[in-house]
């Protein structure tokens, strides 16, 4: 790929197609949207944290737009049963917390997708994340947004090590972790463990269960951007600001 050629044109999606966004972003500075896929957008209408979208990439350089976290998400997909609005919202959406505090603030740029496979961007040319931030971002420090599609929780602390030793957590402000179906324990350990022994290590603070990923609905994160993050109480709040 001639990367020096790429135009500057929104690519948007989530699960797979979020290893090649972070790739783009990464290696030219591209902004590149994680969001709701072509196939999630079919219904007659969507639900108000998927349907802003269109709004987050119309802003301009300067502009910014603020999210709010969704009332509630879909507990699990009932393809056999279409309704005008794709998504079956039914369970009432609760960000989480490993903190010490009762609500937290996060300040930084955007970076994420889901970490089944943007794990195997580390030690390519494409997952140069000091390089990104040093080249194109004057060195602010990193939001990481994570949402999980098939890892087991054990599997997930693995893919974190390796990306703490790789690096991809130096100068990060923050953590955000997408609800996932699969975070099911293995041998009791479970996914506050996970979180709770993360934030130890890195003593960063930590959002989990957010609008993210394969239980939808989602907040549109868009790589590059800079974003200043607010939850507590269940509540989280998402402004992203186009800084050129």
């Amino acid at each position: 790929m001639h990367w020096d050629q790429l135009p500057a044109k929104w690519i948007m999606g989530y699960s797979d197609i979020s290893v090649l966004l972070l790739a783009v972003t990464l290696t030219t500075g591209l902004a590149t949207a994680h969001g709701a896929n072509l196939i999630d957008q079919r219904g007659e209408y969507a639900d108000q944290t998927t349907g802003i979208w269109e709004e987050v990439l119309s802003l301009k350089a300067g502009e910014s737009i603020t999210q709010y976290s969704s009332p509630y998400y879909q507990k699990e997909w009932d393809h056999d049963h279409p309704s005008p609005c794709i998504f079956h919202l039914t369970e009432p959406t609760s960000w989480k917390l490993i903190a010490q505090n009762e609500t937290v603030q996060i300040n930084g740029r955007l970076l994420g997708g889901c970490i089944d496979v943007i794990r195997h961007l580390i030690g390519t040319p494409y997952g140069q994340v000091k390089d990104f931030q040093n080249r194109y971002i004057n060195g602010e420090p990193i939001i990481w947004y994570l949402e999980n599609c098939e890892l087991n929780t054990v599997d997930m602390r693995r893919s974190l090590v390796q990306m703490k030793l790789a690096g991809w957590f130096d100068n990060c402000a923050g953590l955000l972790f997408g609800r996932s179906a699969v975070h099911l324990p293995v041998d009791h350990y479970t996914e506050e463990d996970l979180f709770s022994e993360l934030y130890e290590e890195l003593k960063l603070p930590i959002v989990y269960d957010i609008d993210c990923g394969h239980v939808p609905p989602q907040i549109t994160f868009v790589n590059g951007a800079y974003a200043e993050i607010e939850a507590g109480n269940g509540k989280g709040k998402v402004r992203e600001v186009f800084i050129p």
